[in-house]
């Protein structure tokens, strides 16, 4: 027997028209591209993608069709993920900080028909000019007054001369919860880079959970500064969450260094932002460096790499900002485990709390975990035991987009992440290493992550990183890699003496190397890849 309930499709087109209705005075603000803050409401951005969505028809965009973006955080971005998911076609947000070669790779692996794009990205896809198959025209996300004078491109449009040109009135049409919404692609630290392709019953699923009061908990008060790109796994949900509940949204744009995010946190009262750590380093040696505090931000999600338990306590002592830490990848839409407080957890002792933080926290109901050795056979959660972890869910992909990469799927339903991590018994998960970074040393393992947390935890460590080196006996040892903090100075042997007492001996890193920045992956990653090639044969003293 079925249940009696009104079987309507979850889709994307009515989160905004939701937020529309029931919260359209509210703001979305944006640093453009162009230069000036741009100011409009949810129910000015309902009825510009329903113009948006006109356009895309007259162009003869079809349901299933791939659309790119090459933009950043903004209110067209926006706009564009209402008008193209929402109208059937398919989202396919690229990123501009990848090898040029690679971006052409992903256009035409999608087949991209049009592909929308930032005046000042707008060289990159010039660049490519000729190598891309099947794109029938590129729309420039400006207005007249700043399209470009010339370009080798051919059939460049005019963003806002298009959506000037359309109806306001736009049916969205109904179809299954299930079509296909919006495609976005690992960064391909190994292989090419594969498609996630979302649905719009996976994404809004998502939303409600990232939603959660356990989770990011966004409310109408909220204003939410999405630091972490629209081009990276649609900004962790967050331009879907937040119109869910009405929240203010606040734009970047292109502009991430601490002094521009600081005048965005403080003069439109910020109260929520997410990024990755990188970026928080940076804004954290603002404020240090320039006497300012973050009073009016309230809570901050970290996720794209563990954050360092130094990070957290600086957020809290200095700032007042309690920290989450997410953990989830591209697969995942992406959130799987949030740093969520047990009953009583949140009397703890400040300490405790900054150690039950710097873990990667608990999964978000909808996201089960286990962990199995390499045989395949399921470890326990007992905080000890570390494996390969597996996930499920219902905003999980069970393949990648074209049938490739089909090994990370098990057969029985579950993605293979590639992190080695620990469970314990209240869930918290802790991440040790993905399965090619950790530490191979005599047959033991040693954590990576663990080993970087604690170096950051040096005051005069600005960033750290630590692989493993070839040793003639213990088949690998681990090397830190170091960037000081500006005007600080530490030697070898005070960051060797650092780590005594907080793990064991045989884990203390063989060397330090001083280097004056460290190669990140485009979404902001330690790309250990670059490192290991570069000191590939180093023999420590």
């Amino acid at each position: 027997m079925l249940g009696l309930m009104m079987d309507r499709p979850l889709l994307i087109s009515q989160i905004i028209e939701h937020a529309a209705e029931y919260h359209g005075d509210n703001e979305i603000v944006s640093r453009s591209v162009e230069g000036p803050i741009h100011r409009y409401t949810y129910a000015d951005a309902a009825r510009r993608s329903r113009q948006l969505a006109n356009a895309l028809k007259a162009l003869g965009v079809v349901p299933g069709d791939r659309i790119g973006t090459l933009a950043w955080n903004g209110y067209r971005h926006f706009e564009i993920y209402f008008a193209v998911s929402g109208s059937g076609a398919i989202c396919h947000t690229l990123n501009p900080r990848l090898f040029p070669e690679q971006i052409a790779y992903i256009i035409n692996h999608a087949d991209d028909r049009f592909i929308f794009v930032d005046l000042n990205v707008l060289a990159i896809l010039e660049g490519l000019c000729g190598d891309l198959d099947d794109v029938q025209g590129i729309i420039v996300m400006t207005d007249r007054a700043h399209m470009p004078a010339d370009s080798v491109l051919p059939n460049l449009l005019c963003y806002e001369d298009l959506v000037a040109a359309q109806d306001e009135a736009f049916d969205w049409p109904e179809f299954d919860e299930n079509t296909a919404a919006s495609l976005c692609y690992t960064s391909g630290t190994t292989g090419e880079p594969k498609g996630v392709l979302y649905s719009h019953r996976s994404t809004i699923l998502h939303g409600y959970a990232v939603n959660g009061a356990d989770a990011m908990g966004f409310t109408a008060d909220d204003t939410i500064l999405p630091v972490v790109p629209m081009f990276h796994a649609n900004a962790w949900g967050i331009p879907y969450a937040a119109p869910m509940v009405g929240a203010k949204l606040v734009f970047p744009g292109f502009k991430m260094d601490g002094a521009s995010l600081f005048q965005l946190f403080e003069s439109e009262a910020v109260t929520m932002a997410a990024g990755v750590p990188t970026v928080w380093l940076e804004l954290l040696h603002y404020c240090e460096a320039n006497g300012r505090r973050l009073d009016k931000l309230k809570r901050t999600l970290i996720g794209g790499s563990a954050p360092p338990r130094a990070m957290v306590e600086r957020f809290d002592k200095e700032h007042g900002v309690r920290v989450l830490q997410g953990w989830g990848m591209t697969e995942m839409s992406p959130l799987g485990t949030i740093t969520s407080m047990r009953r009583g957890e949140r009397d703890l002792p400040a300490e405790a709390q900054y150690d039950l933080i710097a873990k990667q926290g608990r999964p978000i109901f909808g996201v089960s975990l286990k962990i199995v050795d390499d045989a395949g056979r399921e470890l326990p959660k007992d905080g000890v035991a570390f494996g390969n972890l597996l996930v499920r869910g219902p905003w999980v992909a069970r393949s990648y987009f074209r049938g490739e990469g089909a090994s990370a799927f098990t057969g029985n339903g579950w993605f293979q992440t590639g992190d080695v991590c620990t469970l314990n018994p209240h869930g918290y998960m802790t991440i040790t290493d993905r399965s090619k970074d950790v530490i191979k040393s005599g047959g033991e393992w040693i954590s990576s992550i663990d080993l970087e947390n604690i170096a950051m935890g040096h005051p005069a460590v600005q960033e750290a990183a630590v692989i493993g080196i070839v040793h003639p006996q213990w088949d690998e040892r681990p090397l830190l890699v170091v960037v000081r903090r500006p005007d600080s100075v530490v030697t070898r042997e005070g960051l060797l003496n650092w780590f005594e007492g907080k793990v064991a001996k045989w884990w203390i890193p063989d060397d330090v190397v001083f280097v004056d920045s460290l190669p990140h992956t485009a979404t902001g990653k330690l790309l250990k890849t670059k490192l290991r090639d570069d000191f590939r044969g180093y023999k420590a003293p």
